[in-house]
């Protein structure tokens, strides 16, 4: 499975922006996709994460109640739609896919990783 992750930009702390990430083929019901983000000289943070099917979501502490993970089965894509962004938001942000049983929020369970969408957030 490719993955390609599309949406970042500079915007000012308050602003919304909305990541999309698209994969290559259909993403098998028992998969897990995710979120996560790196900022310079930082290790690879989760943000949020969603299985292809039911309704289970997670998200990281630092962004519970800003940002909303979803998907769209049809076109094989998911969603990052983030709110009241600050400044410490800033980062590359990944999407990742992988056949995740438990420990979604460890990048090592990932297997197939996109290339990244850089968000900045300025103050």
């Amino acid at each position: 499975v490719q993955l390609q992750a599309s949406g970042g930009g500079l915007v000012q702390a308050g602003d919304s922006l909305k990541l999309s990430c698209a994969a290559s083929t259909r993403t098998f019901s028992n998969y897990v996709m995710a979120w996560f983000r790196q900022a310079p000289g930082e290790e690879r943070e989760f943000v949020a994460a969603i299985r292809w099917s039911g309704s289970f979501t997670y998200y990281g502490d630092s962004v519970k109640g800003r940002f909303t993970i979803s998907r769209d089965n049809a076109k094989n894509t998911m969603y990052l739609q983030m709110n009241s962004l600050k400044p410490e938001d800033t980062a590359v942000y990944f999407c990742a896919v992988g056949a995740v049983v438990s420990g979604e929020t460890l990048p090592r369970n990932y297997n197939n990783w996109g290339q990244g969408t850089e968000v900045t957030v300025s103050s």
